[in-house]
């Protein structure tokens, strides 16, 4: 995808959002916008994601999108299933399909118990994981996220990280916004920073090759569902560290695992964990 000229501002003589905007993004990058409010993080994320036509400039190779605004409008009177449901059918899901991944980030998000209810009348917590659920259905190559982790609880959070573990790993781009700083930290490509209309490109710690103590940046990531053989195939995997048992993450007798993995390693350790069957990634953080 390339961004060329881009720039936002809403109506003729009102200043600039943001302008000039020129820069490629590779597939499989993670991409964190900073800045102070007001400088045009959202307006940015909007044009990126196509719900908002720049005023100039433009964007190309836009792969398929899943989109999570700053403020979803959560007073609508769909259930949240049926909102779902033909959110599914926008994303080019029908039948099964669409009613077997509804059901599924329904489940993920722990939001199956009032999915039948108005989203009217949900929380804003709740109306958030509905927000992530219909961002996430078609499984998108591009994925926005506005300050899409606010208003979860810890475990949505933790959901929410494999997530976008999970879009990386499978060749996707993330762009995110959000005012915790370690949010994601050690993943991180890159960082745009915005300000006087204009956006300054800067790697991000997960670029870095070294860290304060010479070794290389590592994430830990959690796995649910691990057979033994299994846990046996992550031990010899490149970049693995420590590998850990988490108590009460266990499912079927199965083990669960807190891995600590190079950051530069741990796409292709989650590609391979994501090929296993019934194996769930539960989390990624920084490494301690």
């Amino acid at each position: 995808m390339r961004l060329d000229g881009v720039g936002k501002r809403y109506g003729l003589r009102q200043p600039w959002i943001v302008r000039d905007v020129s820069l490629d993004v590779a597939a499989g990058q993670l991409i964190r916008l900073e800045g102070r409010n007001g400088s045009g993080k959202s307006t940015l994320l909007r044009v990126i994601a196509g719900v908002t036509v720049p005023s100039a400039g433009r964007v190309s190779g836009r792969p398929k999108t899943g989109y999570v605004p700053e403020r979803f409008p959560g007073g609508l009177g769909f259930s949240a299933r049926d909102y779902l449901g033909h959110m599914s059918r926008i994303h080019g899901l029908h039948g099964a399909a669409a009613k077997q991944a509804v059901d599924d980030w329904l489940d993920r998000l722990g939001a199956t118990d009032y999915a039948g209810s108005p989203l009217r009348t949900l929380s804003k917590g709740m109306c958030q994981k509905v927000a992530l659920a219909q961002a996430l259905l078609g499984r998108p190559d591009l994925l926005i996220l506005d300050e899409a982790w606010t208003g979860l609880d810890q475990t949505a959070r933790g959901t929410l990280d494999a997530a976008v573990a999970e879009r990386l790993a499978a060749g996707g781009t993330v762009f995110f916004v959000d005012h915790h700083q370690a949010r994601l930290a050690g993943m991180v490509s890159q960082r745009w920073q915005l300000g006087a209309g204009g956006v300054q490109m800067m790697a991000g710690p997960g670029a870095l090759t070294a860290d304060r103590d010479g070794d290389a940046v590592s994430v830990v990531i959690e796995i649910a569902g691990l057979e033994p053989e299994s846990q046996a195939q992550l031990a010899v995997l490149p970049g693995v560290g420590a590998i850990l048992p988490v108590p009460g993450m266990t499912a079927d007798g199965k083990r669960a695992v807190a891995v600590k993995v190079a950051a530069r390693d741990s796409d292709a350790l989650l590609r391979q964990v994501l090929s296993w069957d019934d194996v769930h990634v539960v989390g990624v953080r920084e490494a301690p």
